[in-house]
């Protein structure tokens, strides 16, 4: 068993053990040769990719407390705490726009890379976005649906940004979930910053199991408080709800996706399962996205994908593999890597990041919104990275 070693949550030096088989339960330390970085810059400048929807978008932090259970990663934590953003479909106007992270989480970030000694510690804080903080929402008769984003282990739930400020541009609203200690680090309104705590044993397949575990407990609750409020509840259309994860994200998307009576579709970014097989087979919308080392006849460098794929019975199925893509490739790191000065995938972040978010946004409109989308029916010329299984 591996031992844990420090937690650098964009995965460029050494990262938590994986919590089952690279790459999902933790960052994959990036392999590219040191030719693909350029120097890192004494200032960097970080932005993501504008959102290409209709839509402005607005982001809102939520701070919830479910008293009905224990914090499972510390003991003496009575209560479970976790930190959600929501992004949504905006009035238009202006505004200030919201952070990316707060200085500290920043600070957490940045210093856990030695590659990026002398770069400032709040650079990721001052990251560009493109939602307004606070924004007053857009109503919809009827609500919008509904996409629950789950980031991977020790990533904080910023890292899916680009994806869920796109999501809410082209009709969405968005809840990602910061789960609590299995993030690098989490900001909570009163100031206090927690760290990684989830899995420091190592990696084990009872780990891996608990974290999906704590996982669906985290979303059900969050959907129960969003369902409760007066606030949402009139934007959310609760008939139709999906589950997007990267990663350890991806794979408890999978796992609940079987057996939440709520959830209605769902998307594993490259996530290895673990458990690998589901408690009760998957019979409704699925698909899986993934970089090589995922794709059928792998050489054994993941199987866990080949086992897992039997048991999703659903009439409606995808799985996906893209070219030159590694596991960061799916999440705003695709882009903020290169922009740091430190190496990147063979595929360029930006086209990552659009296909990322063209096919997750085509699969959200055909199950969510009933709309038709060939894109993810056959292989397409404006995408010949994307491979469909």
């Amino acid at each position: 068993m591996k031992k844990m070693l420090a937690a650098s949550v964009l995965a460029f030096s050494v990262s938590p053990a994986p919590l089952s088989a690279p790459p999902a339960g933790a960052p994959t330390p990036v392999t590219a040769p040191p030719s693909a970085a350029s120097p890192v810059p004494a200032s960097p400048v970080t932005a993501l990719p504008a959102p290409t929807g209709a839509y402005p978008v607005g982001e809102t932090n939520l701070h919830l407390i479910d008293s009905s259970r224990p914090d499972p990663w510390v003991a003496g934590r009575d209560v479970r705490e976790l930190m959600v953003s929501v992004w949504y479909p905006a009035r238009r106007g202006g505004g200030r726009l919201a952070p990316y992270v707060t200085p500290r989480e920043s600070e957490l970030i940045i210093r856990a890379v030695p590659q990026l000694d002398g770069v400032p510690a709040d650079t990721l804080a001052r990251t560009t976005t493109h939602a307004r903080a606070d924004a007053p929402a857009l109503r919809r008769k009827g609500g919008w649906p509904l996409v629950v984003l789950s980031p991977g282990m020790s990533l904080p739930r910023a890292t899916m940004t680009s994806l869920a400020e796109e999501f809410a541009s082209r009709g969405y609203l968005v809840a990602g979930i910061e789960h609590t200690y299995e993030s690098v680090a989490t900001t909570f309104p009163d100031g206090r910053t927690v760290t990684f705590e989830a899995g420091k044993a190592g990696q084990t397949a009872e780990t891996g199991a608990k974290v999906a575990r704590v996982r669906a407990a985290d979303t059900e609750f969050v959907l129960d408080r969003l369902s409760r409020s007066k606030r949402w509840n009139r934007l959310i259309d609760e008939r139709n709800i999906a589950m997007v994860g990267h990663s350890a994200g991806g794979q408890s998307a999978a796992h609940l996706l079987a057996v939440s009576r709520r959830i209605k579709a769902a998307v594993n970014l490259d996530g290895t399962y673990n458990p690998r097989t589901p408690a009760r087979p998957l019979d409704k919308p699925f698909m899986m996205v993934g970089n090589p080392r995922h794709q059928p006849r792998a050489g054994g460098r993941d199987s866990s994908w080949e086992e897992f794929w039997p048991h999703v019975t659903g009439g409606w199925r995808r799985w996906l593999t893209v070219t030159g893509a590694e596991h960061m490739s799916f999440v705003d790191y695709a882009v903020l890597q290169p922009q740091l000065g430190l190496p990147g995938a063979a595929l360029d972040g930006e086209r990552a990041v659009t296909i990322t978010r063209r096919y997750v946004t085509a699969f959200l409109d055909l199950h969510l919104k009933g709309r038709r989308r060939p894109l993810l029916d056959r292989p397409s010329g404006d995408f010949p990275e994307v491979r469909i299984w």
